[in-house]
């Protein structure tokens, strides 16, 4: 297939994931035939926080809530000397869950991760621990300042001792939409990605005034109906919620632009 014939041939699509996580899906879009537009609207930063090897001794769980707090927490409990041996490991969605593989966890075995089968938020992995034994137990959510209260609210009515290790803070970059303005002018974006409600956030911040248009007429795809709210509350006219993941965001992607190619369009009946 030529890549005039793929389903995002001649689309630019702005990804706004952080720079570090925003390679795999670029690749996606370019398989697809389009051009990954890269604008970070969010960045990660480490917070220096002092894991105590007793205080993980005494946790019966930990519970990583993205990614980021897989990558960024493991890396402070291997120089804590490591995950006591008794430690059970739960983690939200399966990014999450791959990020924990690469540092020597594994899906099944001894400590398998546990993990929501279907859904990618807290909703998921509570209904997957609905079998744990959680009252009385000490449980530590590993995860980044200021996040959703959900998941330590509902084990803590299950009768766990929760408390949060916040390792790492988010930010908005300080990059100006009004550089890319041109390229939207001229039809070099027709869509955006945003996989968090503080990312749309930080985007509008980031667009100004001038920008706003064009992030309100073009769709956006996000993850989850969470996220679709906040852009539907700044005016973003046309939402794709496609699910979580890369291969659900291109999915829908190919999906949405490939309806609108000639050979796709509907004929007038006869």
């Amino acid at each position: 297939m030529t890549n005039g014939a793929l389903p995002l041939a001649g689309v630019g699509v702005l990804v706004t994931r952080p720079a570090h996580q925003a390679g795999n899906l670029a690749d996606h879009i370019r398989r697809l035939g389009g051009e990954p537009v890269l604008f970070p609207a969010l960045e990660i930063e480490a917070v220096s926080v002092a894991l105590d090897p007793d205080r993980l001794a005494h946790l019966d769980y930990a519970v990583f809530v993205s990614p980021n707090a897989a990558r960024i927490a493991m890396e402070l409990i291997r120089a804590a000397g490591g995950l006591p041996a008794d430690l059970r490991v739960a983690a939200i969605g399966p990014a999450t869950a791959a990020e924990l593989e690469k540092s020597g966890l594994k899906k099944d075995g001894p400590r398998a991760i546990i993990t929501g089968p279907e859904g990618f938020d807290s909703e998921a992995l509570l209904a997957s621990m609905a079998a744990e034994q959680v009252a009385g137990k000490r449980i530590a959510i590993f995860r980044g300042q200021g996040g959703r209260q959900f998941l330590g609210e509902m084990l803590r009515e299950r009768g766990a001792a929760v408390e949060y290790v916040e390792v790492y803070r988010r930010v908005r970059p300080g990059g100006d939409m009004l550089a890319l303005l041109p390229r939207w002018q001229q039809g070099g974006i027709a869509a955006s990605i945003a996989t968090s409600a503080e990312i749309v956030a930080n985007l509008f911040g980031m667009a100004g005034e001038a920008g706003r248009h064009w992030l309100c007429g073009a769709p956006m795809f996000v993850p989850h109906p969470r996220v679709a709210a906040t852009a539907f509350q700044r005016g973003v006219q046309a939402l794709v919620v496609a699910g979580a993941g890369d291969e659900a965001l291109s999915g829908a992607l190919k999906t949405w632009f490939g309806r609108l190619r000639p050979e796709n369009a509907v004929k007038p009946a006869s």
